[in-house]
């Protein structure tokens, strides 16, 4: 009979032990899910739909990040070759003229490609050259103003 008492008081321990280590089981699982909750913004999908449904958006946001990579090289190039860099150099192209009525006009882009316009004033005429540049070498020789255009549009 003593014996008997005693595995009974034992099986009770161990139920009591067994209560409690539920309830503590079941206390972290409503931690856990009120995390998952917050985590799912409080749907009740289970976390495997939430990271393949994440792992979605995370595929589109790198396509749409390729496209604007994509027309921010096509928008660079477009820049590149627009003209960007001006010059004036105003000057006397002849002795007897005076107020410097002369001038020369550079407009080049970033790779040193594109016009020279001169207009040469005299007392009864003027005159209109215009010359190509590309990359920094004239089709036709530059006066030394043109040069100086030149030079002072890529210094900017």
């Amino acid at each position: 009979m003593f014996d008997s008492l005693a595995v009974a008081v034992a099986a009770c321990a161990v139920a009591a032990l067994a209560l409690l280590g539920v309830l503590l089981l079941a206390r972290g699982l409503r931690r856990v899910q009120a995390a998952q909750r917050a985590v799912l913004g409080g749907t009740s999908r289970d976390m495997v739909d939430f990271a393949v449904s994440l792992q979605a958006r995370i595929d589109d946001l790198h396509r749409a990040v390729d496209e604007v990579a994509a027309g921010l090289s096509r928008v660079d190039r477009r820049v590149d070759g627009a003209i960007t860099n001006t010059a004036v150099v105003r000057y006397d192209a002849y002795e007897d003229t005076g107020g410097q009525q002369s001038a020369s006009f550079a407009f080049l882009d970033a790779t040193r490609t594109g016009t020279v316009v001169t207009a040469i004033q005299g007392r009864d005429y003027a005159r209109i050259y215009v010359k190509d540049v590309d990359r920094g070498k004239a089709s036709v020789a530059l006066s030394p103003e043109e040069q100086e255009a030149v030079e002072r549009a890529m210094a900017r």
